[in-house]
């Protein structure tokens, strides 16, 4: 009998919550849902078929709806032929640049962000509170009031056309030494006390106990800021001069002429197709950690 009660409970259950759920309105739903989907990913499938044909193809409309033989010839030549509107420079290499500088500011932004929170949380020194809100009120500055000191100091130290030069500038992040702080401060006091009791030091306090519990915080925001890295045009435009050092999204607007005969259209959409890979892949890989990041209150 109590097999029974367990084994119907659940479906109890399921019933309570499709009360009041006709199954007009669960139709109306889905269908609302797949055409929002055809909506947004009707743009990439239409790039995708025009980046597997020929430029002849693509300049004389209508352009087929069913992918065309170029592939992989298309392909290859936009990531090892190079793109005779970018200097020749293969869109390989973009990748490349591109990878290094979103990597390199979300990484960068999480190291100093959960340090500066951790030392504003945990430690006590003065005027803790008036170096938070210095970092909290940059919030208020947009990246275009600081742009021209911050390119005046690049060039006065070399490092325009340098990795250097495209990550440093905008590694710093308010908003991620916010969340953080806010992290921390949640933390129990009684287990700050068991540390200290157990002979930990701050070292091994934050590697032992604070990087543990802060991996979803810091899978969520590494997500969000490799996007953030990866999507960067105003900035690489400005200390970027040479071909090879531009990052995909500079070089798709590059490949772009007013007149469409000088564009290479099949390559731009081949350039466009890769251009949106990487961020793809990563919310894919790390979508459960991103929403455990951003929704999970057992740490």
């Amino acid at each position: 009998m109590a097999d029974t009660v367990q084994a119907t409970a659940p479906s109890r259950g399921h019933d309570k919550l499709m009360i009041g759920q006709s199954a007009v309105s669960i139709y109306t739903a889905h269908a609302i849902l797949i055409l929002g989907i055809v909506v947004v990913a009707f743009p990439i499938y239409y790039t995708f078929v025009a980046s597997t044909h020929t430029l002849q193809t693509i300049l004389r409309p209508p352009l087929p709806m069913l992918p065309g033989g170029h592939f992989i010839e298309n392909y290859s030549e936009a990531l090892f032929g190079g793109v005779g509107r970018i200097g020749g420079v293969p869109v390989s290499t973009l990748l490349w640049n591109t990878t290094i500088v979103a990597f390199g500011i979300a990484i960068g932004k999480i190291v100093i962000s959960i340090l500066s929170a951790y030392a504003i949380v945990f430690f006590r020194f003065p005027f803790r509170m008036f170096f938070f809100w210095l970092i909290f009120i940059t919030l208020m500055l947009p990246v275009e009031v600081r742009i021209l000191p911050t390119y005046k100091v690049m060039v006065d130290l070399g490092l325009i056309d340098t990795y250097t030069g495209l990550i440093v500038p905008l590694i710093a992040s308010a908003t991620a030494t916010l969340l953080f702080r806010q992290f921390f401060l949640t933390i129990p006091g009684e287990l700050v006390e068991a540390a200290r009791v157990d002979g930990a030091g701050p070292y091994r306090f934050f590697k032992d106990i604070l990087l543990p519990l802060s991996r979803t915080n810091i899978a969520a925001l590494f997500v969000i800021l490799f996007i953030y890295g990866w999507a960067q045009y105003l900035w690489p435009l400005l200390v970027t001069n040479r071909n090879d050092m531009n990052t995909i999204v500079i070089a798709l607007k590059k490949m772009v002429s007013f007149a469409d005969a000088d564009t290479e259209w099949h390559l731009v959409m081949v350039t466009s197709m890769l251009a949106i890979l990487p961020p793809i892949l990563v919310v894919v890989f790390m979508q459960r950690w991103f929403v455990r990041g951003l929704v999970d209150t057992e740490k």
